[in-house]
């Protein structure tokens, strides 16, 4: 029932930038905070940022003043704009939301950075 779509990875050079899409389906979207995740080869899936219903956000120490994470409740969509890419950002990338205490995931976009 609960759906997530993520796309908009590719491949891009180091300093460059890159803007992800999380299409949802199956959930009151204006009433959930919805989060970004990845999870590089070998590594621990992290929080990347996440964003309330009202639009508060939060976002790791390693991505700040780089990524910035918004939605539009119009389109049932939060996105991830990606600035200032380094290769350690390299990861596939997830959207993520709760429903009745269950999580859900989308199937995840590859962002791969260059050097």
């Amino acid at each position: 029932q609960v759906q997530l779509v993520e796309s908009g990875g590719g491949l891009v050079q180091a300093g460059g930038s890159l803007r992800l899409s999380c299409a949802a389906s199956g959930i009151i979207f204006r009433l959930k905070a919805m989060r970004w995740y990845r999870q590089a080869p070998g590594k621990q899936r992290e929080l990347v940022a996440d964003i309330t219903s009202g639009s508060s956000t939060n976002y790791a120490d390693s991505v700040k003043g780089r990524f910035t994470i918004s939605r539009d409740n119009a389109k049932n969509t939060v996105y991830l704009q990606m600035n200032s890419l380094k290769p350690e950002d390299t990861a596939t990338y997830y959207c993520n939301t709760e429903k009745y205490g269950i999580n859900y995931w989308g199937k995840g976009t590859l962002v791969t950075v260059s050097s």
